[in-house]
């Protein structure tokens, strides 16, 4: 039945498994506008909305694209790229609403339109934080600054940071949301090009400054003491700040202690992973969105199967919904369980790689210590093994 789907329907299956393979960041900006444009004599060619993702897809994601329309087709698969500026993506085609576009270099802010409050699932887990949040979108600059919210991959802690950044930007303030990545890779193009006033400008000047991955800042000295400055700045000014973070301030190793300490100043929260019933309102909440009937059933056994992430939650309903649609059969428990399994060829769900992970994988091959794969060895087998390591935060993880 495979045989007989059309290109839409099996670039659709696929982005069901790359959102749980990739970081949501890289989905969102690379993938998520992309759409089918046809597949013959084992090309698969995908469009995308220009040159720049076009050639990021190419050199970073080309052999896991490859890997996930091989597994759905059952034979090999090479793909190519080709820029189609007015796609719109198969998230708008599903469910009617414009997705959220890749970032342009200048265009701020770029907020995702379905991280809104009213799309935020709360439970137990996360109601703390999601109010602290809305009371800083209602209030900022005066309730809770800064705002640091943390937890793990997955959480909704993005979803949180960009819900407050929409009803901000609503009221007519100037907001900047910006990953910590994004803010270093600015820094040093400004002190590249001598561009440094307009870099102050930009993020000096604003009514609210939202960082995505402050732990980001961990060992790069020169952008955690401009970030300082810029901090006091924007907070002297009674500017609102929020960020997040996948620990706590104090966890965070190699940030100087001005620095951590400004983290401290405000209020501090953790977003845990969801209860069963907030994952189950979650399903609920996306099956909605997607206009996709679900029983209650396959609702339950997709929340009793994936238990530590939102982003592999949503992206494993994607998964059953794309193959249900590819199969064009009902949507039960079994064929759900089928679906999370062998959708992507890979036999079953795989926790989400990270640069952590990578290096102490490549660490154990090497039979050496993380620690000596990020120092300062200047062996031949360690820098082999840091080369590797590299290479590899690279290719799956796109930092």
């Amino acid at each position: 039945m495979l045989d007989n789907a059309s290109p839409r329907q099996v670039w659709e299956a696929a982005l069901g498994e790359l959102q749980i393979q990739v970081n949501r960041p890289n989905y969102e900006t690379w993938l998520r506008r992309t759409v089918a444009l046809g597949h013959d004599d084992g090309k698969f060619t995908v469009g995308v909305p220009n040159t720049f993702v076009a050639e990021y897809l190419d050199r970073n994601q080309r052999s896991l694209i490859e890997k996930v329309l091989t597994g759905l087709l059952h034979r090999e698969v090479r793909v190519g790229f080709r820029v189609e500026p007015g796609s719109g993506g198969v998230g708008a085609e599903r469910g009617g609403r414009a997705a959220a576009a890749p970032p342009q270099q200048g265009s701020l802010p770029l907020f995702n339109p379905k991280y809104t409050f009213d799309s935020f699932v709360t439970g137990r887990s996360n109601q703390f934080a999601c109010a602290a949040a809305a009371a800083v979108a209602e209030k900022p600059g005066q309730a809770y600054n800064p705002l640091f919210v943390y937890g793990g991959p997955g959480l909704g802690k993005t979803h949180l940071l960009q819900a407050i950044g929409h009803q901000a930007a609503a009221n007519d303030l100037k907001v900047i949301y910006v990953s910590a990545e994004q803010y270093t890779n600015d820094l040093m193009n400004a002190l590249r090009e001598r561009a440094t006033a307009e870099f102050y400008q930009k993020y000096r000047s604003v009514d609210m400054l939202l960082v995505d991955d402050v732990q980001f800042f961990s060992g790069k000295q020169k952008t955690a003491e401009n970030f300082f400055h810029t901090f006091d700045e924007l907070h002297n000014a009674g500017r609102q700040i929020a960020m997040t973070s996948d620990r706590p301030p104090q966890a965070i190793p190699l940030l100087p202690e001005g620095l951590r300490s400004r983290f401290e100043w405000g209020l501090i929260t953790e977003v845990q992973p969801p209860d069963f019933e907030t994952r189950l309102a979650i399903l609920q909440e996306k099956a909605s969105e997607d206009r996709f009937d679900l029983n209650g059933d396959v609702l339950d056994f997709l929340a009793r199967q994936i238990q530590h992430n939102v982003r592999v939650l949503e992206g494993s309903l994607n998964r059953v919904i794309a193959y249900a649609r590819l199969v064009r059969a009902a949507v039960t428990p079994q064929l759900a369980a089928h679906a999370i399994r062998d959708i992507g060829g890979n036999g079953a769900l795989t926790p989400a790689v990270t640069a952590t992970s990578i290096v102490e994988a490549v660490a154990r091959h090497f039979q050496m210590s993380p620690a000596d794969v990020v120092g300062k060895r200047r062996d031949k087998e360690a820098i082999t093994a840091r080369r590797l390591a590299m290479y590899l935060v690279r290719q799956h993880t796109g930092s």
